[in-house]
Order: C-alpha cells, then structure tokens, then sequence
C-alpha cells in the first residue's frame, strides 16, 4: 500500500513542478495574489535574467525524473533545493500558502528517505 501511495504522489508531484518549470517561460498559470515583500522576490529574480531560468529547468527536469519511479530518487535530490526554497518562501513570505510548502518539502523528504539505502553512497564517499 505504501508504494501504491509513494507512486501516486511521486507521480503527482513530478508533473506539479514539471508544470511549474514550464509555466515560468510560457506564463499559462495565472499569479496568485502575495504580499509585497514575495512579489519583490520574484520579481528580483526575473530581473537577474538568469535565476528564473534556472530554477525552471531544474524543475522541469527534477519533476521529470521524480514521476519515473526509476528516477525517483534522482529526482529529489535534484527538486531537494528547491522545495526548500518554496517551504522557506512559503514561511516567510507568504505564510498564507505554507501548507503548500510544507506538504511540497515533506513528499520530497518521505522519498529520500525511502531510497535513502541507494543514496547511502552519496553520503559515505
């Protein structure tokens, strides 16, 4: 039951940040309302003409390879930097979307630490 559950959230998942990343270059996701200091963000790191960028292929590709059980665990150490970006986003800047960022940050952690014994390499070299 519990890889049922990891399937459909690593699937879920996968495809929300995949989403994300592409609607960073085609805006086909409507902004949702924040306060001042998250909109001052954001919009700093669309004018550095790069970090916007950047996080949208990390997204694109870390969701692509986290909706892949195969990949899965690939998958979130790469999105790992940013779904701690969103939960720390979330907390200080718009507090009222938290729980998005805490849920985001929690699947993340749930597959790592369920492949944590093939990423035990990663750790011990």
């Amino acid at each position: 039951m519990k890889n049922k559950i990891l399937l459909v959230l690593g699937i879920l998942f996968g495809l929300m940040m995949l989403n994300s990343g592409i609607s960073k270059f085609t805006n086909h996701m409507p902004a949702i309302e924040m306060p001042e200091a998250a909109n001052a963000l954001i919009g700093a790191m669309i004018a550095s003409g790069w970090l916007f960028s950047l996080i949208a292929i990390v997204e694109i590709v870390g969701g692509i390879l986290f909706a892949i059980p195969k990949y899965r665990a690939l998958g979130a150490l790469i999105i790992l930097p940013i779904t701690i970006g969103i939960f720390l986003f979330n907390i200080f800047l718009a507090p009222s979307n938290a729980v998005v960022g805490i849920i985001l940050l929690l699947i993340n952690l749930w597959v790592l630490w369920e492949n944590r014994s093939r990423l035990r390499p990663i750790w011990n070299s």
